[in-house]
């Protein structure tokens, strides 16, 4: 597929939930791990008897492991596009976290397709609304626009790019 087909493919999908991912479970050895890869070991996210007097009545996990689950979720979603040889992390142009994540909840993402353009002959913006939402309420955890690059192979020049 041409990078100019793939372009009118995603306009025609502009404005509409283009994947939902599989469930991930959120506990607190995932919590325990985030922090020491990060060395964020605040207590209100690895010392559940501390936590457990607080108003939160528990442990949370970090926002940014929450964060750091939209890669996975994207992965469930997304698969490259025919002739797509990549796909860049582009980064966020919004993002709030709204609920905390307590241990033993489940995330998913939900992504609604905002925007695509061409950047060059090779490669394709797209922005994302990302919702993660959690199997304990109606608040999602984040909600971000999200812009993730993806990188066609281009042809030898000269040529038309078939075999």
């Amino acid at each position: 597929m041409s990078i100019e087909a793939a372009l009118k493919g995603l306009q025609a999908q502009i404005g509409t939930e283009v994947g939902v991912s599989n469930w991930i479970v959120i506990d607190q050895p995932m919590i325990d791990r985030f922090a020491d890869v990060t060395q964020d070991d605040q207590w209100i996210h690895t010392d559940p008897a501390r936590a457990a007097e607080t108003s939160l009545g528990g442990t949370i996990a970090h926002g940014f492991l929450t964060l750091s689950l939209a890669s996975r979720f994207a992965y469930d979603c997304f698969p490259l596009l025919p002739g797509q040889s990549v796909g860049i992390n582009y980064g966020f142009n919004r993002l709030r976290f709204l609920t905390p994540v307590r241990p033993g909840q489940r995330l998913r993402g939900r992504f609604t397709l905002r925007d695509v353009t061409q950047r060059s002959r090779s490669e394709l913006l797209r922005a994302f609304t990302l919702t993660i939402e959690s199997d304990a309420g109606e608040t999602p955890a984040i909600v971000a626009e999200w812009l993730a690059l993806a990188v066609f192979a281009q042809s030898p020049q000269g040529t038309s790019g078939q075999t």
